[in-house]
């Protein structure tokens, strides 16, 4: 598997230089851009169904307005609007091919890898050089899994179109098959390529940098891409998450509160909501840090779990076994998604899920899938680690926890720690 990716991957030219300012094209503020922007595209939408009400390019439009509207503001509940419109348009006529882009998109944003898989496959039967298909195929084959079938898609994709989103992707897989280098690059190149015109593209693609920076324990350079993230869209959630991550990485945690607070008030993210819980329970403030996880909990009820817009139980299920409660649920919830799919960071999570329970061995199994890409990441390692840990196998432990506290010191606010007592208590 991992020399196939260096095959097809170490084609793509990798753009060197420092980091970079995106200066142009910056717009207003979020509030701002809902004004001047958004309204617009959905007057248009709506003027076009008006008419041509037999057509399926309003509904088109209308789905695409409000999947543009949920990736801006995180409320990913717009994709089911979003869906309903692209259903209307797929009775109107079956054949529409942006209809089907966007069926095949939205499968994907509902956590249906193996549906979008489907669709995405039928779209290139038809329609054999669309990049935006192969967006479908990488993303999905990702997701489930299908590596090989992922770095074959994207190598297709970059080819046809070269541009921020498939060099997004090109970073993505870069970054599972643990090049480091490369997946920053690529990144950058993202960043640097996205439409002047669009500041949610270009502030994702920055928070997607800063993200590679901080899981490689580069903090400094993950918050001077954050910041340089919110100065092209202000109170964009994703960076000040970011900014709030970084700063109780780098000890101070009064500033990781703020941020995150800030985020989390404009979008409720799972992973935000942790990230503040975390920081309210090292700080001894065990009542809001208990808010916060209870909170996660009413955020999947509300979305309906990992078959629903933004709903995550595979992070609940690790949230648990790292809070070491509710293991039974942790680990059916794990094992039902493992199931279903089998990408590194859900054999990961399972893996987890299994050592808290005390089965060793089948840990062992679902860790050695989770570490087959060879990636770089800290949670991973240190997961391997405890498991060997458990077996007695102390040597390996050791150099696993070492490992994964050298790449990422403070890959989580509260397991680093849980890390760094292991490795002590590990007798080699």
């Amino acid at each position: 598997m991992r020399s196939n990716y260096w095959k097809i991957i170490i084609t793509i030219g990798i753009l060197s230089g420092a980091l970079f300012s995106l200066s142009c094209g910056r717009q207003a503020p979020v509030a701002e851009v809902q004004a001047s922007a958004a309204d617009p595209q959905r007057k248009a939408a709506e003027d076009a169904i008006r008419l041509m009400p037999d057509s399926p390019r309003g509904y088109n439009q209308v789905a695409a307005f409000y999947i543009k509207q949920a990736r801006r503001t995180g409320d990913f509940r717009l994709n089911t609007k979003a869906e309903t419109a692209v259903n209307k348009a797929l009775e109107l006529d079956a054949t529409d091919i942006q209809a089907r882009k966007l069926e095949a998109s939205l499968q994907l944003t509902f956590h249906r890898f193996a549906e979008a898989l489907e669709l995405g496959t039928k779209l290139r039967e038809e329609f054999p050089n669309d990049a935006f298909v192969y967006g479908v195929l990488t993303d999905a084959n990702a997701e489930l899994g299908n590596y090989d079938a992922a770095v074959n898609a994207v190598q297709k994709m970059v080819d046809l179109k070269p541009n921020a989103s498939s060099y997004a992707r090109v970073s993505h897989i870069r970054s599972l098959y643990g090049d480091t280098e490369g997946a920053t690059e690529a990144m950058k190149t993202a960043a640097r390529t996205a439409d002047p015109q669009d500041a949610e593209e270009q502030s994702w693609c920055l928070v997607q940098l800063g993200d590679e920076f901080r899981k490689n324990g580069k903090y400094a350079e993950a918050e001077k891409v954050y910041t340089e993230a919110l100065s092209i869209l202000p109170d964009f959630y994703l960076a000040l998450a970011g900014t709030g991550k970084v700063r109780a990485m780098q000890g101070d945690l009064e500033a990781g509160v703020k941020f995150l607070t800030e985020a989390q008030n404009r979008v409720p993210n799972v992973e935000t909501v942790i990230a503040l819980g975390d920081i309210y329970m090292i700080q001894e403030n065990t009542e809001k840090a208990r808010q916060q996880y209870d909170l996660v909990e009413v955020i999947e009820q509300r979305l309906g779990g990992d078959q629903k817009p933004g709903g995550d139980q595979k992070r609940l299920a690790l949230m648990w076994a790292d809070q070491n409660i509710k293991l039974d649920e942790a680990l059916a919830m794990a094992e039902s998604e493992y199931l279903a799919r089998k990408d590194i960071y859900t054999a990961d999570v399972y893996a987890w899920c299994l050592y808290r329970k005390g089965r060793f061995a089948e840990a062992k199994a679902a860790i050695a899938q989770a570490m087959s890409l060879k990636t770089k990441n800290a949670r991973i390692l240190y997961h391997a680690g405890m498991i060997e840990k458990g077996l007695g196998k102390n040597r390996e432990a050791a150099r696993l926890l070492k490992a994964a506290l050298e790449l990422d010191p403070k890959f989580d606010l509260i397991q680093a720690g849980e890390a760094e007592k292991a490795l002590r208590g590990v007798p080699v």
